[in-house]
């Protein structure tokens, strides 16, 4: 049955405003960015920088390490994200077998598990780090995060393991593989978007945490992107550097725009995996 032309407008418009409304503060971020310093707190707005300039990036990366923030975040937030997949993976191929109401019951709990949130685990996890001496440790944010990521990859790879017939798994273990190797050769590389959209909501929700970065790194050289933004400060205490903001959270949002464009289809995929079969 073909939409009414009235309908379809109005679905548009709707998409439309709600796109709009979720871009403008990232174009504003964006603009901000570029403005002279006398533009930003002008009144009324100056809604575009005349002329745009690059001062407030240059003041950023004169006054903070933030090529080093960026690596260390890259470096972080692949380091949870492997180590979060190795884990999620062997589980989702065993919950995705199980009988459909056992299946559900350890899907639910994990769930519920990933429903807290850091915060309340924040001092338990703060006294561990300092025990066991990781303060500023890459450690001290790579397995935190790991474990949280664990149950949202748990849940994708569930539902593209899930998809995959039986037959397959079936011919595999003719061929004299265990389940460790049905899982490398055959689920694995059959269930690559999952596997991918899996990963790289693992990477942006650890490259964008800011609680546990901002409480287990207390030197330049240890901080990640949005702990190393926090640090950003004025000339006085008085001050906000409104435009080295700006451009320190663009520079920080570009890696993950970039990254979601490329895997766009790969993201789509996997998170749509199993709403039909299963």
């Amino acid at each position: 049955m073909r939409r009414r032309p009235l309908a379809t407008a109005l679905l548009s418009l709707a998409v439309s405003l709600a796109a709009a409304w979720s871009l403008l503060p990232a174009v504003w971020q964006a603009l901000t960015a570029v403005k002279p310093e006398a533009q930003i707190t002008s009144s009324p707005a100056v809604w575009i920088p005349s002329p745009p300039t690059a001062e407030h990036v240059r003041a950023l990366l004169e006054r903070k390490p933030f090529a080093r923030y960026l690596v260390n975040s890259a470096a972080v937030s692949l380091a949870a994200t492997l180590l979060a997949l190795a884990v999620a993976a062997p589980a989702a191929a065993s919950l995705c077998r199980m009988p459909p109401r056992a299946r559900n019951r350890w899907l639910l709990g994990l769930l519920l598990v990933s429903l807290f949130p850091p915060i309340l685990l924040l001092f338990p996890l703060y006294e561990g780090v300092r025990l066991l001496g990781l303060m500023n440790s890459p450690l001290a944010l790579v397995l935190p995060y790991a474990a949280f990521g664990v149950p949202l990859a748990v849940w994708v790879l569930e539902a593209g393991f899930r998809e995959l017939p039986r037959e397959v798994e079936e011919a595999a273990t003719l061929d004299g593989l265990g389940p460790l190797g049905r899982l490398l050769r055959v689920q694995l590389p059959l269930a690559a978007p999952s596997l991918v959209a899996a990963g790289l909501l693992t990477f942006i929700a650890s490259w964008n945490e800011f609680l546990l970065a901002l409480s287990f790194t207390t030197r330049d050289a240890s901080r990640t992107v949005t702990a190393g933004i926090a640090s950003v400060s004025g000339a006085s205490l008085y001050e906000v550097p409104w435009g080295q903001l700006s451009a320190a959270i663009v520079l920080s949002t570009i890696p993950v725009v970039l990254i979601v464009f490329l895997f766009e289809r790969r993201i789509s995929g996997g998170l749509t995996g199993g709403a039909v079969k299963g």
